[in-house]
């Protein structure tokens, strides 16, 4: 059957079991090391790749390897070459990808040239970010030319979203207190929110799941915070 493994499973189901058992660690407590170790086998195995590696920088500027799926010194030096992809997508916050790594230019000339050694024939890179700060890239290795399809592109910068929450929720934990300065802020959040439900609810005449409603759209209409647009109309009803 079409989208089936030789194990029998779609890929359908190996994508949410990939996502569920990144959620859970996440929620549960975790080792990034081996978080990250899973999630570069998980993109191996969903993209049907050859080889991924995750690289980070540190609070110097150094980069390094954190993950990949074979240890050897080759695909390290590979992965973090100055002149490869995965710098590339880390510096520019974009995707870098080379269809055919037997035709580049000079450029890419020596990545090429390593990458071929070791029987790739494309590379993909994407970067590690959250909002506007860049952690470095996820780049996969495949023993195919041709380039990733768009839903396969969408997926793996998926994935790289995943690592990147990983790793700032890591540090976040390390740093002390976040949880729980988290929590209050949500809960602060939600009594501005029902303030605001209440204004609505008498001001416009609705109920407060309408009221709510509408809050909510003005915010996903406007691309603010719920509590940002919640403050507003609080604000705008205590002083007239």
């Amino acid at each position: 059957m079409a989208g089936e493994t030789r194990a029998g499973t779609t890929r359908e189901s190996r994508m949410v079991e990939a996502f569920v058992g990144l959620a859970d660690a996440l929620v549960l407590g975790y080792d990034i090391v081996d978080l990250l170790q899973s999630l570069v086998e998980r993109t191996v195995d969903l993209l049907g790749a050859a080889d991924a590696g995750i690289l980070v920088t540190d609070g110097n500027g150094e980069h390094g390897i954190i993950a990949s799926t074979r240890e050897d010194a080759q695909l390290i030096d590979l992965l973090q070459t100055a002149e490869g992809p995965g710098l590339e997508a880390h510096a520019s916050g974009e995707p870098v990808a080379v269809g055919d790594l037997t035709r580049v230019d000079a450029r890419w000339a020596g990545f090429a040239a390593g990458a071929v050694s070791l029987g790739y024939r494309s590379v993909h890179a994407v970067p590690l970010r959250l909002r506007e700060h860049l952690l470095g890239s996820l780049t996969v290795f495949r023993a195919d030319t041709g380039f990733l399809s768009d839903q396969d592109a969408t997926l793996m910068q998926a994935l790289a979203d995943v690592a990147s929450v990983s790793i700032v929720h890591e540090r976040a934990i390390r740093a002390g207190d976040i949880v729980r300065e988290q929590l209050q802020h949500a809960l602060d959040s939600r009594i501005v929110i029902e303030q605001a439900k209440g204004v609505i609810a008498h001001t416009e005449h609705v109920g407060m799941d309408e009221a709510f409603r509408r809050i909510r759209a003005r915010a996903r209409n406007s691309g603010a915070l719920l509590s940002e647009v919640a403050r507003s109309i609080v604000d705008r009803a205590q002083h007239g």
